[in-house]
């Protein structure tokens, strides 16, 4: 039997996207002819899709588009930050923030059955994503989005691929840029105090009482303590109190003021918010595989 080389392995991995042990079992299956170790994997490839799934999807990107007044923002998710890296998978994320800016769909469903095709997958994006599971091998999903219209204009700001931003406001666009930069960076939870969810507010509180309590003090002093710990935490969390991050001498509503300029609203965007990475055990896969193919052999 040929001897199945790192070299071979990575060459068809290079030609078919496949992950890398599909390719070297390919390779082994076809005793080291690549041709047809690489028709192999593009047989298989079509029962990725169904394999992949279940698997969690917390890597990703976050894509915008904007024309004119009308734009979107969405999160597009994969399985490892290898893939966030292929030009396959980008070009689809930024087709799905286009798709959602001009054809508004009602929710991820929709935005799936809307016509698209790419790399000799569709006719719909449902059917480019799939296709691209089984070219990658990896899962993939469009995991939340936001469209904009009619509310004045927009800037949007991508840190990375991993942190998006979108602003909607009236006036300067340098302005409305820095404040996008500013959020990616700043992360508020809302604009104004008065804007800050009543949950999250009383969670603070919860914390607060509680170092109150620990710290002995008598129930007036406990209480002026606990106010002043919520009433501290709404001006880090919201927007127009926090210090500006190009000039901490002012704080973003007073830049805005400078500038003449009116946010109206924002949306953040950070890949994998809110989900449960796996956490893989590099060393034991690593052993694990050592010893499948040790009892293979």
């Amino acid at each position: 039997m040929a001897a199945i080389t790192a070299s071979m392995v990575a060459e068809l991995r290079a030609k078919t996207d496949a992950p890398m042990m599909e390719c070297k079992k390919a390779l082994t299956e076809a005793e080291g002819n690549m041709e047809k170790a690489e028709e192999i994997l593009r047989v298989k490839l079509g029962n990725k899709a169904g394999k992949a799934a279940s698997r969690i999807t917390a890597e990703g990107v976050v894509s915008a588009f904007i024309e004119g007044s009308t734009g979107a923002i969405v999160e597009t998710n994969c399985e490892t930050d290898f893939v966030t890296k292929n030009d396959s998978f980008l070009a689809m994320a930024r087709a799905a923030a286009e798709l959602v800016a001009k054809n508004n769909p009602a929710d991820v469903a929709a935005l799936s059955a809307l016509p698209y095709s790419q790399d000799g997958f569709g006719p719909t994006l449902e059917d480019v994503r799939k296709g691209l599971i089984g070219k990658i091998g990896e899962n993939m999903s469009f995991r939340r989005f936001k469209r904009f219209e009619g509310a004045g204009k927009l800037a949007s700001y991508l840190h990375g691929t991993r942190i998006g931003v979108v602003v909607a406001y009236e006036g300067e666009d340098v302005a409305a840029k820095d404040v996008a930069m500013h959020v990616a960076a700043m992360k508020p939870v809302a604009l104004t105090s008065a804007d800050v969810p009543a949950e999250l507010i009383e969670k603070e509180r919860n914390v607060a009482t509680a170092k109150a309590a620990e710290s002995g003090k008598p129930a007036d002093i406990a209480a002026k303590m606990i106010e002043g710990s919520v009433q501290k935490y709404l001006k880090e969390v919201s927007l127009f109190n926090q210090p500006f991050v190009k000039n901490d001498k002012q704080t973003v509503e007073q830049m805005l003021k400078a500038a003449g300029t009116t946010v109206k609203g924002f949306t953040l965007y950070v890949v994998g918010e809110g989900i449960e990475k796996k956490v893989d055990d590099f060393a034991a896969e690593v052993a694990a595989q050592v010893a499948a193919a040790k009892q293979a052999a």
